[in-house]
């Protein structure tokens, strides 16, 4: 059960990474501008002599060493690669670390922003603990569900009502 309960816990934290943070769309950028560098640098590159690029497989793995700060990519020998090469190590470590911060930064603000969605994920949790429950307890639930929903539907019509007096006060 204890592992059954890491598995769920872990794939909430995927969903809500995925669906919650920034992280794909930056994912997505870096690969976009990943493709789009190594292409400019495997153009101005590929006709220079001494250049360690001779394939676009060349350029694109230049890219990765630029960018991921390894000190491992070989220095461009045309002045325009030197300027795609300076501008792609400097924006493609912004994105690549810039998606982990935002990623690890949004996921920890959301509770906080969202008191809302804190009170469903912990009723999502306790729902997939329903099968550890005994009869008495299930049936104290169901006492609290139905207070939970007779609360809620006066609370909807306390809205209600404030919205339809709220254009009359106008």
């Amino acid at each position: 059960m204890m592992r059954k309960n890491k598995i769920s816990r872990i794939k909430r934290f995927a969903r809500d990474i995925f669906l919650h943070t920034p992280f794909i769309k930056m994912i997505y950028g870096t690969v976009f501008l990943w493709i789009l560098f190594s292409c400019g640098m495997y153009w101005a590159e590929t006709t220079i002599n001494d250049s360690s690029i001779k394939s676009f497989w060349d350029a694109m793995y230049w890219s990765i060493a630029a960018f991921s700060t390894a000190g491992i990519a070989d220095t461009p020998q045309s002045p325009l690669g030197k300027l795609i090469g300076g501008i792609w190590s400097v924006l493609g470590s912004l994105l690549f670390f810039g998606a982990i911060v935002a990623t690890v930064t949004t996921y920890f603000m959301r509770p906080i922003q969202r008191p809302a969605r804190r009170i469903i994920d912990v009723i999502e949790y306790n729902l997939e603990q329903l099968n550890d429950l005994t009869l008495e307890e299930l049936d104290l639930l169901k006492d609290t569900v139905d207070g939970l929903i007779v609360h809620v539907e006066k609370m909807k019509e306390k809205e209600i009502a404030k919205q339809k007096t709220a254009p009359e006060k106008k």
